[in-house]
């Protein structure tokens, strides 16, 4: 498959806000709480756009 044939192929996918990931704040660290701060914040640049 050619690049532009890759590119117009996933130019038709859909773009999910929501993913189907449980996140546990019983066994999260500092590091899935940032993960989960920074997916909150690109989910509002988004909106935004």
């Amino acid at each position: 498959m050619s690049a532009k044939q890759n590119q117009e192929k996933q130019s038709h996918l859909p773009v999910a806000k929501n993913e189907d990931v449980e996140f546990s704040a019983e066994v999260a660290d500092r590091d899935d709480f940032e993960a989960a701060e920074r997916a909150k914040a690109a989910d509002h640049r988004q909106e935004d756009n």
